[in-house]
């Protein structure tokens, strides 16, 4: 007879590889946008698992969607298709520009196959010589060796030896130095439609425009990172649908399993050709669990009803902070789109958005930060306006606390 471990936040540190740091309470219930800790304390989650929970906590469409494909079948691997994976990928077709789908299971891995299509395409179309990526400074792309080399924030990826070559870190927003960059080695350009990791920070339409123009001229690709963007977050199934500025490749992770993990890859029939069958893939990819439950999350974001509200929303999460800010005068300026937005502190209160978000669990609310000056909000996308108002109180206390 095994003795039941007793589960307590002290465990985290006796068993748990310490690459995190995660709070003192241990959530074991969640509902829309309510969490219960193991005390039964209550929180108001303006989280959303880093932008992931966009129905909130067991929406009942996610959760029968998961009861009923777990009575019919796990697991297959890709030497078979199944049903879920091919309903979802025609359905991320039909809401986009593209023709194709790849699935993984992560953001990461739907960059690292966007990235590794890039080069496959420019390779097998232009030469060996054509290889090199351009990103972002601040840019963040997820955690395999290639993605995270790729990601522009260095403090990530040094230290873990010799990186992947032929990566070119340059300004978000600084039209000149790409245009002072860019050449015809150029394999491809890698963005964040809406930085997020970087501090919320979106770009200038000139910006995007300008990178589409000169990925043209040099036949170089564009990959639209939209692992946090994606699936209704800004208000638009996809952000690029608000830009006017269409990628060839898109990733896709975060929102689109609702909480359940899953990525996937979009592009067109013409570059997905050059992955032929053997150059890459992925043992759980297209997991016909998963795709049930991403496929129940895309039928309820994508409904307009659901992409208007997410607007709604943001306005009032704009005009709460903005009353806040009249009484603590801390924030410089609350930037991004729709459900992803990060409230920029001033002068003042410089490197404290973790005090923020430690004072705001004490009162019974969760939100996130953008490095060490921007406090983040991505919460469900369903997040009833009663539980904005509610949350946004108890970050109104939070901050009393701190003044």
């Amino acid at each position: 007879m095994t003795v039941e471990t007793k589960v307590e936040r002290g465990l985290f540190d006796e068993v748990m590889v310490p690459c995190y740091n995660p709070m003192e309470m241990i959530p074991v219930k969640g509902e829309g946008s309510r969490v219960w800790d193991q005390g039964g304390n209550e929180y108001i989650d303006f989280a959303g698992g880093i932008a992931v929970s966009c129905l909130g906590h067991c929406h009942p469409a996610m959760v029968n969607a998961l009861t009923e494909q777990g009575n019919k079948i796990w697991h297959l691997s890709n030497v078979l298709t199944n049903e879920p994976a091919l309903r979802l990928a025609k359905k991320l077709t039909e809401l986009s520009f593209a023709d194709k789908v790849f699935f993984a299971n992560s953001g990461a891995e739907a960059n690292e196959a966007a990235l590794k299509l890039a080069r496959r395409y420019a390779a097998d179309t232009h030469g060996e010589e054509k290889s090199e990526i351009i990103a972002f400074k601040q840019g963040f792309h997820g955690r395999t060796f290639f993605t995270v080399t790729v990601g522009g924030q260095a403090a990530y990826s040094d230290g873990f030896g010799p990186k992947p070559g032929d990566v070119t870190h340059l300004p978000y927003n600084d039209v000149d130095a790409l245009k002072a960059h860019f050449s015809d080695r150029t394999c491809a350009v890698m963005m964040e439609p809406l930085q997020g990791e970087g501090g919320i920070i979106p770009p200038t339409p000139e910006f995007a425009q300008a990178v589409r123009d000169l990925c043209d001229q040099h036949k170089a690709l564009l990959i639209f990172d939209e692992v946090q963007t994606g699936n209704g977050r800004t208000g638009h199934f996809y952000a690029y649908q608000g830009l006017g500025v269409t990628p060839d490749i898109l990733s896709t992770a975060k929102s689109l399993g609702g909480g359940f993990p899953i990525g996937a890859m979009l592009t067109t029939t013409e570059l997905a050709q050059h992955l032929k069958i053997g150059t890459h893939g992925s043992t759980y990819g297209g997991n016909p669990l998963a795709c049930a439950v991403a496929e129940a999350v895309v039928d309820v974001v994508s409904q307009p009803e659901t992409l208007a509200g997410v607007k709604e929303r943001e306005a009032l999460f704009r005009e709460g902070l903005a009353k806040i800010n009249d009484k603590y005068q801390l924030f410089s300026e609350i930037r991004g789109q729709g459900l992803l937005l990060g409230a920029a502190l001033n002068e003042e209160w410089q490197g404290r958005a973790r005090d923020v978000l430690v004072a705001a669990g004490k009162q019974g609310l969760m939100v996130l930060i953008a490095g060490a000056n921007v406090v983040r909000f991505t919460p469900s996308l369903v997040i009833s306006k009663q539980e904005i108002e509610e949350g946004l109180a108890r970050l109104d206390k939070a901050i009393a606390s701190l003044v």
